[in-house]
């Protein structure tokens, strides 16, 4: 019987991917084995899922409790590829979406650097994040790390380390479109307002630095992060990793899925009408607004955002640039992630500190 070509295009599309975040290559194999129909996708992930659970459960029941965390990290990431460009099957999303969110809390009570969930009032509604911070120090710089598309905010636990490792709290936020937060707000041009909010709610508090916040992006994350740099003058550096300049062009490019989701996420009735809307996704009119500085990243052999897309964007910006382009790279360099994590942490902590001693002179 042949094997759905959706299937191996996923997979040959996103391999990388699934081994830099979390899922063990073994396991990654073993559902490669496994999963001949796109329709079995969600089910067969959420199988393996539930294994990792089951070992969580047995951990914690023999007072192992950072065995048991970890576990259950593992199965929260495994349930987010599960509904991983899924959104065409809302009733199975729906259940890999709510066991996701509910092993990714479980994980965050006894991982090293706890997890702090945060439901931040937005428009009349919340949006959700994690805070983490780095051990003592006492009010760190904040970098806000926003997903892509088809991510979350738990997608992005594995990149919050290096910013850690170098002395920064990390916020991983669901804005609009994204996550937790796409039921209720559908994609949105304006990140200004959500990114402010944010820091708003962080003013409040007297364990990190608000007044020295970054903003990171993957994907269309990396376009939704320069966008809130153009759009909210407090953020003091910004890191786009892979994002469109013009989305317009983009979308029709990528697969099925993931033009079906975009459609989904931005709350739309026809593939027509997302194709149409991602036209206004788009930093022409923004760029120019943007001082702070930026670091791009790219990957010449991206297959999902055109390498191109990132030179549009340093050459529009008005502030400072730097362009690093990975010529081994792939979408978000995920199979070269020892080269872009410590690269934007570095490069993220570096301007932020600077802005913390110019803040003091």
């Amino acid at each position: 019987m042949a094997r759905d070509p959706q299937v191996d295009l996923i997979f040959s599309h996103f391999y990388p991917r699934y081994a830099a975040t979390g899922v063990d290559f073994n396991d990654l194999n073993r559902l490669i084995t496994r999963i001949d129909f796109w329709k079995d996708w969600c089910r067969v992930w959420s199988e393996e899922a539930h294994r990792h659970e089951r070992m969580a459960e047995d951990a914690a029941k023999s007072g192992r409790r950072l065995t048991a965390a970890q576990a259950w990290l593992r199965a929260a990431i495994y349930y987010h590829y599960g509904k991983h460009l899924f959104g065409a099957h809302p009733s199975e999303f729906n259940a890999a979406q709510a066991n996701m969110l509910r092993c990714y809390a479980a994980a965050a009570r006894d991982l090293p650097r706890p997890m702090q969930r945060l439901e931040i009032p937005y428009r009349g509604k919340h949006i959700y994040a994690y805070l983490r911070r780095p051990e003592n120090v006492a009010r760190p710089p904040v970098a806000i790390i926003l997903p892509g598309l088809d991510a979350c905010k738990e997608e992005l636990h594995e990149w919050t380390e290096p910013f850690l490792d170098r002395g920064l709290a990390t916020i991983t936020l669901d804005g609009p479109g994204q996550g937790e937060a796409a039921a209720h707000f559908p994609i949105t041009t304006e990140w200004g307002p959500v990114i402010g909010t944010v820091i708003d709610f962080l003013a409040k508090r007297n364990d990190v630095d608000a007044h020295t916040v970054g903003i990171v992006g993957q994907s269309l994350g990396a376009f939704y992060a320069p966008l809130a740099a153009a759009q909210e003058p407090r953020l003091k550096c910004c890191v786009s990793n892979c994002g469109p300049f013009d989305f317009g062009p983009v979308l029709p490019q990528m697969p099925d899925v993931s033009q079906d989701l975009f459609r989904i996420r931005a709350h739309l009735s026809t593939r027509a009408e997302g194709l149409a809307y991602a036209h206004k996704l788009t930093m022409a009119r923004e760029a120019q607004k943007l001082a702070c500085p930026l670091l791009i990243i790219f990957g010449a052999g991206d297959r999902i955002i055109p390498v191109s897309e990132g030179h549009l964007l340093a050459k529009a910006v008005r502030g400072h640039v730097d362009l690093v382009v990975y010529e081994e790279g792939n979408h978000v360099c995920f199979n070269i992630p020892y080269k872009f994590r410590p690269l934007s942490a570095d490069w993220t902590a570096e301007k932020l500190r600077a802005a913390q001693h110019a803040k003091m002179r």
